[in-house]
Formats: structure tokens, sequence, C-alpha cells
């Protein structure tokens, strides 16, 4: 499922009428706009924000300027990018921290959120970053919660601090001070309890801790997948408690996207992470960036993300490794299948998709690119023996049929993989000057420059 599918398909479909026209009119714009408005309310996008933002688009996009310009098409796409980064937040917003350490980092929202594992992701993020991070078990209500936050803690070789049974949740955070400075710990992460809804009792704890800790930041973690009410639930947290940043869980599981474009309109406080994915992986927490989102929402791709996902899974000596290989005619399929899996590590294939320009909006068939074929590739490998992985030449006729029935597959699909695997050889060599830099650095040509 692709991130905000439905309305980046209706907002691109609205968008492609003007795309490349000479002449652009009134009457275009406005109907547009009815459009754009209409793909956003079905996004649930807060009512407020859609009229907000389709009056700051059409005031600008009428005007004289635009309209007699000699790209009027691309002048209204631009205005709607813009404004469309305006209403996520310009640009990204980093956490803070303290000039006297530990800072304090309180994460609140309802239950269900996703809060502890958001707070596990963190302290895994900022644990790469070289910080000490403790992570505090607040959250004495849930059964599991304290297990919960220990297994992520075991997860990122992040220390847990939790108190015995009877010890409340304001206290537990006023010792959590004291046994940071006894290990030493420069960042305090704290799980706090959540409600199935706002109430006082709720809101008291947490201002009794916030008075405590005084913390850095609190950090809200509401649900993309509630849709408005996380609109709600952030508006009230805001008023009622204060906060400094948004966390948004489950993006992934939301192809709408309202909440995402709501809360920061809404409460005014910018988005610092999203999270995509219930793996116990610190890298399915991203920093949020407005202006990379509107991209994407609008079909332009997210260039920058797809490189920075590249280079988390390769490092300098193994793409040198690699480059060797592709000259020297060495790559194999036990090359092939490593690089199969470093691309998966990135995520499902149809989210790097998005990231390319113009790619997110192709209709690629299940069986051209999915995760199943994917299995079946690396299921005809697996049933090679080395010796034939790394000289597939040998692979006669009796050979292919054992692969084929090892892996469950038939003799026409090993036959495939083995051309596809020669053709991607003959063009990998081809490339290989342009696809690496200096010390085996990666280096795609179209993404230069962008």
């Amino acid at each position: 499922m692709a991130l905000f599918e439905g309305l980046s398909g209706r907002l691109q479909g609205a968008l492609n009428r003007l795309r490349g026209k000479g002449r652009v009119t009134e009457k275009d714009i406005k109907e547009m706009m009815r459009e754009i408005r209409m793909a956003l309310l079905e996004a649930d996008v807060s009512f407020k924000v859609v009229k907000d933002f389709t009056n700051k688009v059409t005031e600008k996009a009428i005007g004289e300027e635009v309209l007699k310009s000699l790209t009027p098409g691309q002048q209204v796409i631009k205005i709607v990018n813009d404004e469309l980064c305006s209403v996520l937040g310009v640009s990204q917003s980093r956490l803070t921290f303290s000039n006297k350490p530990p800072s304090v980092f309180v994460l609140a929202g309802l239950q269900g959120a996703g809060k502890t594992t958001a707070c596990g992701k963190l302290a895994g993020i900022l644990k790469k970053q070289g910080k000490k991070p403790l992570l505090v078990a607040c959250d004495i209500y849930r059964p599991a919660a304290i297990k919960q936050l220990k297994v992520l803690g075991d997860a990122y070789g992040v220390p847990v601090f939790s108190a015995d049974e009877g010890v409340g949740p304001v206290e537990i955070a006023e010792r959590s001070l004291v046994h940071a400075q006894t290990l030493g710990s420069d960042v305090i992460i704290i799980d706090t309890a959540g409600r199935l809804h706002i109430n006082d009792e709720l809101m008291d704890e947490l201002i009794e801790i916030k008075r405590v800790v005084k913390p850095q930041e609190i950090l809200l973690t509401v649900d993309a997948m509630t849709g408005q009410d996380a609109v709600n639930v952030a508006e009230t947290f805001n008023e009622r408690l204060g906060i400094d940043g948004i966390i948004i869980s489950k993006l992934d599981g939301d192809t709408r996207g309202g909440a995402a474009l709501s809360v920061r309109a809404v409460t005014g406080k910018p988005i610092k992470f999203i999270g995509m994915g219930e793996k116990p992986d610190p890298d399915t927490l991203e920093p949020f960036y407005p202006d990379r989102m509107a991209s994407r929402i609008l079909g332009m791709g997210d260039v920058m993300s797809l490189i920075e996902k590249a280079q988390t899974m390769y490092d300098e000596e193994e793409a040198a490794k690699l480059e060797k290989k592709i000259r020297t005619q060495e790559f194999s399929l036990e090359d092939f299948l490593s690089q199969i899996k470093q691309i998966r590590k990135m995520g499902p294939l149809t989210e790097l998709l998005g990231m390319i320009p113009g790619m997110g909006k192709m209709n690629v068939p299940d069986d051209e690119l999915s995760e199943k074929s994917l299995n079946h590739v690396e299921a005809i490998i697996n049933s090679m023996t080395p010796y034939e992985r790394r000289n597939p030449y040998v692979l006669n006729g009796s050979r292919k049929k054992r692969i084929a029935a090892g892996s469950g597959r038939n003799i026409q699909e090993v036959n495939q993989l083995l051309k596809q695997f020669d053709e991607m050889k003959r063009m990998m060599k081809s490339f290989s000057g342009g696809m690496f830099g200096k010390k085996g650095k990666m280096n795609i040509p179209f993404l230069k420059g962008r």
C-alpha cells in the first residue's frame, strides 16, 4: 500500500490537466481547485485546513503574473507545491537538546497510539547519533507496557529504568533523573501512560510529570489511522499540556494522509518524526521533511530520502568490492542475491518507486514488481549450490530441473532469471564507470543535480 495513495492520485490527476498548458484561465483554476478541495476532504483533512489552503492557492494562482506567464500550468503546480509545504511545516524541525544534560523528552498520547514503540525507536536513533539514552517506564497501568519497553531497550541496547509496584508515574519520572546521572545518560526518554480517551486524570498526571522533570520537549504521538480524531487529540493535548512536537505513527497504514496534513496546521506545532512500520528498527521512525513529503504527494518524487536510504545500506568498502566485481565480470548470482536483500531492507518496492520522480504514478503489474516475485528469485538462487551461484554457465538441463524442483518454481522461470541476470551483467559493465565514484561511493547519474 503506497503512502498517501488515494490523495496523491487525486491531486496529481487535477494538476496534470494544467501541466504543459500554454494558456490557463480563471475557470481552469477554479475547476482544478474544486477537485483538490474534494480530494483533501476525502483524505480526511480538516475542513478549516482545506479552506485556508484552497483560498491561498486560488488567490495566488489567478494573479495576472501567473495567467499571463509563458508556463502558467507549471506556475500553478509550483504554487500548490509551495502551499502544501507551508501546511506541512516549510522546513524540517529537529529535536533540541539542553545545554546542561540530561535532555528530557516526554512522549505523550492516547493508548494504542504507538508511544512505547516510538520511545524505543527514538532511543535507537539517538544512540546511533552518539547519545547515551535512558528509557523510563512510567506507564504502570497498561498490562505488559513495562515489559514491552524492556524488550525494546534490549533490542536497541538501551537501559530501561522502572520502579517496584506501588510507585506512581510521577515519582518514577523524578527518580529517573538521579538514575540517569548514575549511568552517565545524557538523554532521558519517558514513556507515559495513555487512556482510551482524554480525561482530567490523564492530563493531571502529565502536567505533574512535566512540572517535576521540566522536559526539553514534550512529543505527542498520534495514530495516523485515526484520521480526524488524531487532529482533535493533538489540538486538545496542545491546549491543556503544551506540546513541542508531534510524532505521527502508522503513517504507512494510512492511504489518506489527512492527519499528517492537518495536525501541524491546527496546532502550529511541527511534525518531527513519522512512523513507517512496527518493526523494532530505528530506521522505521523517520525524520519528517515537509518539502520532501509535499513532493511525494504531488508525484514529484523524493530523491533525497531515496539516496539517504541507499547510503544507510551501503558502506564504502562493500560498494568498492561490488564495483571491482562488476568491472572484472566476477559479479555472480551470490552477489545478485546479496543486492536483492540490500534493496529489500530499504522498504517496500512500491514505496521506493514513489521516491523516484515520475515513477510513483506508474501502474506496474504485480507480477513484474512485487515482494512475491523477489521471493521467487531468492528461492531459485538459494536452490543452487554455492558453485552454481558463482559459475552459472555450468547450469545444464538436469541442474536446472533440480533447481526448479527445489525452489518450487518451473524451468521456464529458472531460464528467465538466468537470462535477466546475463542482461543485467552486460548493462552493469557498460555503466560501471558511471555508477561509482571515488572509493566506491554510489553515483546514480539520473539522480545527480536534483
